[in-house]
């Protein structure tokens, strides 16, 4: 018989997020420090209105692109939050999450053997997109002593004469980094000077805890190279209810919305409804969770500090990303430890790329009380582990 699988995607390993949770769901009284998802409910307000999307029977499909409603509200919140001017007919595009956004982005851009830029530690989807897409990866080691930041230097150190696009995740999954509108401003130079595009994935732009998040596409010059990746997953406690999208020159637009056709045809009509009320009028509830997630965030901070656990200061996601180097494991063996010891699930840094080794990603969108128990539990474990060395 022949082989029935693809050679390229047999070739693509499965998230290393996984692992760990699929052995905490038969382990009792096991406490889950992973999962990238707010711990908040939808606000009532928005899951009314798909309700009423529902009892309406608005259960049709929208055109291809989205509803013409939510891509003005999309491209009024874009101009209000962070000074980025679309054209909803033609400039938006509604997807299925941010990670459709980033699939059909590289298959619209890319041809057989354009390289692709992909900084990490990073969101896991990156580079396996880029390969389904005909791409070619080629990985930026970010580094602990500049924050977790691209930095100009790194970027032109990398690019070649098949160099076509950057893809720049900040707020960072796992890391938690930004990057601040000085640092976005050199990057911008050296992308302009070599002719590149961007994909700036800024699905946690709302989770910024310094000034307010800036995005790459308002600055001189970027906007006609850059396609901006949104949803409402994370700053609106909206997962389950599939939503991104894709704003861009409306040429790649035009071919991202081809793809789109053909393979989803349209995102889900009761979510995009309840997306424009998100839009509408959500702005009190993003700001409630931020602060909650900031009180977290300090939390773990503090912990870390009175533990002796070393872990620069993440502004941004719902991430913190300790180092784990002093205890000579990598992160595999001690995630796995640390959830045979004490029952504590946290994500291996290298689930996010080589250059997470050394590293751990400890998710904060829980609640306070589940983040105190799950601390003391891991303060156990690198005690022991420290007197075990002495």
């Amino acid at each position: 018989m022949r082989d029935p699988l693809s050679k390229t995607i047999v070739t693509i390993q499965p998230s290393g997020i996984r692992k760990f949770f699929d052995i905490v769901s038969e382990m009792k009284d096991a406490i889950t420090l992973g999962v990238g998802e707010p711990d908040f409910d939808t606000p009532w307000h928005i899951r009314d209105e798909g309700i009423y999307s529902l009892e309406k029977g608005r259960t049709f499909y929208t055109s291809n692109a989205g509803l013409k409603e939510l891509k003005i509200e999309i491209g009024h919140y874009l101009s209000r939050r962070y000074h980025v001017s679309y054209d909803y007919n033609g400039e938006i595009l509604v997807t299925v999450g941010g990670s459709e956004a980033i699939d059909i982005a590289m298959r619209a851009m890319l041809d057989p053997g354009d390289e692709v830029l992909i900084p990490q530690p990073s969101y896991v989807s990156y580079e396996p997109c880029c390969i389904l897409a005909n791409g070619k990866p080629v990985i930026i080691e970010l580094k602990a002593e500049n924050q977790f930041r691209l930095t100009a230097e790194e970027l032109e150190a990398a690019i070649t004469p098949k160099t076509k696009l950057l893809v720049l995740p900040f707020p960072n999954n796992p890391t938690g980094a930004i990057m601040e509108e000085a640092d976005l401003k050199a990057i911008a130079e050296v992308i302009i000077k070599h002719d590149l595009f961007v994909l700036s994935d800024e699905i946690y732009s709302e989770l910024t805890y310094t000034d307010n998040h800036v995005s790459i596409a308002s600055l001189p010059g970027m906007k006609e190279r850059t396609i901006l990746i949104n949803g409402f997953s994370k700053s609106y406690a909206m997962t389950g209810w599939r939503l991104g999208y894709a704003c861009g020159p409306e040429v790649i637009i035009k071919q991202m919305t081809k793809i789109h056709q053909f393979a989803i045809m349209c995102a889900p009509t009761t979510s995009q409804y309840a997306a424009v009320e998100a839009l509408k009028n959500g702005d009190e509830d993003v700001a409630k969770m931020r602060e909650e997630y900031n009180g977290r965030r300090r939390y773990l901070m503090h912990r870390f500090k009175e533990m002796g656990l070393d872990c620069f200061e993440p502004f941004g996601a719902f991430y913190v990303f300790p180092c784990i180097k002093e205890f000579g494991m990598t992160s595999d063996e001690f995630a796995t430890q640390l959830l045979h010891a004490q029952k504590v699930a946290v994500v291996p840094g290298t689930a996010f790329g080589n250059s997470g080794e050394g590293f751990i990603r400890i998710s904060y969108a829980y609640s306070l009380e589940v983040l105190k128990k799950a601390m003391d539990r891991i303060e156990a474990f690198i005690t022991e582990l420290r007197n075990e060395t002495k």
